[in-house]
């Protein structure tokens, strides 16, 4: 492995500096608030630059992370080795008859919201997911009877040699909260939907219906992950945790919501090992009281601390 001046050198010559941070608190980044450094925080403004810093990474045989905005994500306390990509550069949408494209670091809130503007129907499900056009590739994201396969046409990636590839959505196996992206080891830079012309009024009453739901249920006062786990085959993962008499009991500053039994919330400047342990006393007691297993919908990665 190259030294770390060289390495500074070489992503200096693909980006800007302020592109560029050395030992960046991934805490920052997290919906969490949680996480340790990243030794190379980059984030690129360009597919060529993305491609760019793909190739050093093979070259130099750094470790590669790809980081969405941190929606469905913890980072372990000990933080991530090698390069951190953050796409959050990456954010422009674009409307053509009843087609949009996306970047991957767009909000697929605002991808929602922009659809309302262009009175396209098909989106509303997406109005309340926290999460990146990218991450809700990686996950198939849905909400309220929606996903993402539901609209997805094909979508722009880079292959982990650093190759511009053009998908269709088939080439991607979406199924409920799974795609083969993370196998794939693809980077998804931009997405093409296709929706349906709508009327506004229409839209608009569903967007605001959902809003309203997600808002009066979901603790959005404390950080979090959003729900943490996935729903088991005839259960609701909520329902399990709340008949298991788990809400409002953690570790350390981690706390299952007393407004939603399905969120795990940083209640008091909680570490991602308190949060990781909250989440496996969730799934043993809901083992030891139901026999479900509850598996996990929030990713985690890093390395625990030293």
């Amino acid at each position: 492995m190259a030294t770390n001046a060289s390495i500074e050198q070489q992503l200096q010559q693909i980006l800007d500096d302020d592109h560029i941070m050395i030992n960046e608190p991934l805490r920052n980044h997290t919906y969490t608030k949680l996480g340790g450094a990243a030794d190379y925080f980059v984030t690129p403004s360009s597919y060529e630059a993305v491609q760019e810093v793909v190739k050093l990474a093979n070259r130099e045989q750094l470790p590669f992370t790809l980081l969405g905005n941190g929606s469905n994500l913890i980072v372990k306390d000990g933080g991530i080795r090698g390069i951190i990509l953050s796409l959050k550069e990456l954010k422009d949408i674009t409307v053509e008859g009843n087609e949009m494209i996306a970047q991957s670091g767009a909000r697929i809130i605002d991808v929602s919201y922009r659809a309302l503007d262009e009175q396209l129907t098909g989106l509303e499900f997406a109005c309340g997911i926290p999460g990146t056009v990218g991450g809700a590739l990686f996950m198939n994201a849905g909400a309220y009877g929606g996903e993402i396969k539901d609209v997805l046409k094909e979508a722009v990636v880079v292959d982990p040699d650093g190759n511009l590839l053009t998908l269709s959505a088939d080439a991607f196996d979406l199924q409920y909260r799974h795609s083969n992206i993370p196998e794939k080891g693809y980077i998804v830079l931009e997405a093409l939907f296709v929706l349906k012309p709508g009327q506004y009024d229409n839209i608009k009453a569903v967007v605001d219906d959902l809003t309203y739901k997600r808002e009066s249920k979901q603790p959005l006062e404390y950080p979090s992950c959003g729900s943490v786990f996935k729903r088991p085959p005839g259960y609701f993962a909520g329902k399990l945790i709340q008949d298991s008499h788990l809400q409002g009991k953690g570790v350390g500053g981690a706390e299952v919501s007393t407004k939603h039994a399905g969120f795990i919330v940083n209640k008091n400047n909680a570490t991602a090992t308190d949060y990781i342990q909250s989440i496996e006393l969730v799934q043993n007691t809901v083992k030891e009281t139901f026999g479900v297993d509850l598996e996990r919908e929030v990713r985690i990665i890093g390395e625990d601390p030293e």
